[in-house]
C-alpha cells in the first residue's frame, strides 16, 4: 500500500503592499510553528514587483534583524525559483528555473495566505484562490474587502448597529474636485482628527492632526494618505483606551469565539499607535485588559457581533475604543491582524488558553473543513 502523503500546505507571504516585510515575519513566525510531522509546507513568497517565487522555509530568514531591518521575498533572478498559477481546480503549480524544463510542484491542499493589505488582504488574492478551486484560510472575498476598505466597513458597522465614531470618506474625485468642500467637512469633525488610507493597513500612511480646522495641516495628511491609496478617510479622535479582542471561526459549525481582550500602551513619545510605535518601539500591552467585568463581556460580544456582521471566517481582529463614560466604540475589523508570537492576536489566544501552534493548527483545520466556492 502507498504511503498516504501529508497534508500540503502553501504558506503565502510578502505581497504587493506597503505591508510586504511585516507579511515576511508572519510567515516567518507561521513557518516556525507549523507540524512538519503532519504537514508538508510549501513556502510562497511574492515580491513587491509581484513576483511569485518558490521562498526558502528557513523563519530565520524572515525575522526582523537585529538593527531592526526588515525582511523581503528576493526576485527568482537572486537564485530562486519562479511559480506558475493553475487558474483551474484540476491543475498544479509549476516550478520554473532557467534552462530547465517546468516541474510540477503537486496539488496544494489548503493555503495560508499571510499577506497584509492591498493585493492580499482586500480580497483579490480570495478570488484567485477561488478561480483555482483552492480552500484557503481566513475570511472570503466579501468579506475581505470590505474589511479592509474602512469607509464600506463603518458603513456595514453603522447597517448592523455597531456603534463607532464620527468619520468622513475622501474620494479621489472628491479630492481633485471639491477639495474646499472637504475640507471644510474635515474640519466640521472638531477637534482633533486622524487622517489614514482607507484601504491599508500596519498604522501605515496615517496622520495626526491637532486641530481639523488647520486647513494647511489637513491638506498635508491628506496628501500623504493618498502616496499609499486615492481613497481617504478622516476619523475624528476618541478619548478613550485602545482595546483590542480577537475572534476564531467556531469548530464544526459552532458560534465564533472572542478572546481576552487587551489593551495598547503606546511608547512615550509617539503621539499614537503609529508604524514606528507597533512595531519598532517599546509599546507594550496589558493581556487581560484591567476593565470591569461587564465591559469585558461587553467587548467579546461585540467583537463576535463585527466579525458575523462582516461575514467573516477564520479569523480577525477588532479594535475598539472604550471611553471614560464606559462606551464601547468598534473603529474597526482586521481580517488578517498581525500574526507573530509578540503580535496582539496570538498573546490574547495565549491568555485566553490557546496556544501559538494551536493557533496555527486550527485555522488550517478550519480552512480544510470548509467547502471550495461559494458558502
Amino acid at each position: 500500500m502507498a504511503e498516504q502523503r501529508k497534508i500540503r500546505v502553501a504558506v503565502v507571504f510578502g505581497g504587493r503592499s506597503s505591508e510586504h516585510e511585516i507579511s515576511c515575519v508572519t510567515a516567518g513566525s507561521v513557518l516556525s510553528a507549523i507540524d512538519a510531522d503532519r504537514y508538508e509546507v510549501v513556502p510562497i513568497g511574492i515580491t513587491r514587483g509581484g513576483e511569485w517565487v518558490l521562498a526558502p522555509s528557513d523563519p530565520a530568514r524572515l525575522a526582523i534583524g537585529a538593527a531592526k531591518e526588515l525582511p523581503t521575498v528576493e526576485s527568482a533572478a537572486a537564485g530562486g525559483a519562479r511559480l506558475a498559477l493553475p487558474f483551474d481546480a484540476a491543475s498544479d503549480l509549476l516550478v520554473m528555473r532557467p534552462d530547465e524544463v517546468p516541474a510540477r510542484l503537486g496539488e496544494v491542499d489548503v493555503v495560508l495566505p499571510l499577506l497584509h493589505g492591498p493585493y492580499g488582504e482586500d480580497g483579490t488574492i480570495q478570488g484567485l484562490f477561488e478561480m483555482m478551486g483552492a480552500r484557503y484560510a481566513g475570511a472570503g472575498v466579501f468579506a475581505s474587502a470590505a474589511s479592509m476598505d474602512k469607509v464600506f466597513m463603518k458603513a456595514m458597522f453603522t447597517a448592523n448597529g455597531i456603534a463607532t465614531g464620527p468619520y468622513l470618506a475622501v474620494t479621489d474625485r472628491q479630492w481633485r474636485t471639491e477639495r474646499k468642500r472637504v475640507l471644510d467637512d474635515a474640519a466640521a469633525l472638531g477637534g482633533t482628527v486622524f487622517v489614514k488610507p482607507a484601504r491599508a493597513g500596519s498604522s501605515v500612511g496615517i496622520t495626526r492632526v491637532a486641530d481639523s480646522s488647520d486647513t494647511d495641516a489637513l491638506a498635508a495628511a491628506i496628501e500623504a494618505a493618498r502616496e499609499h491609496d486615492p481613497k481617504v478617510i478622516v476619523e475624528a479622535a476618541v478619548s478613550g483606551r485602545e482595546i483590542e479582542c480577537g475572534v476564531l471561526e467556531g469548530l464544526d459549525g459552532a458560534a465564533p469565539e472572542a478572546s481576552l481582550p487587551a489593551e495598547i500602551h503606546v511608547a512615550e513619545g509617539f503621539d499614537f499607535y503609529d508604524f514606528e510605535a507597533k512595531y519598532l518601539s517599546t509599546s507594550s500591552l496589558t493581556i487581560p485588559a484591567e476593565l470591569p467585568e461587564e465591559a469585558v463581556e461587553r467587548i467579546r460580544k461585540a467583537a463576535v457581533a463585527t466579525f458575523e456582521a462582516l461575514g467573516c471566517e477564520g479569523l480577525a481582529r477588532v479594535d475598539f475604543f472604550y471611553t471614560d463614560a464606559g462606551e464601547v466604540l468598534v473603529n474597526e475589523i482586521n481580517t488578517l491582524p498581525g500574526f507573530t508570537p509578540s503580535s496582539a492576536f496570538p498573546k490574547m489566544w495565549e491568555a485566553t488558553g490557546v496556544d501559538y501552534p494551536t493557533l496555527v493548527e486550527r485555522l488550517i483545520t478550519t480552512a480544510l473543513h470548509r467547502p471550495a466556492g461559494l458558502r
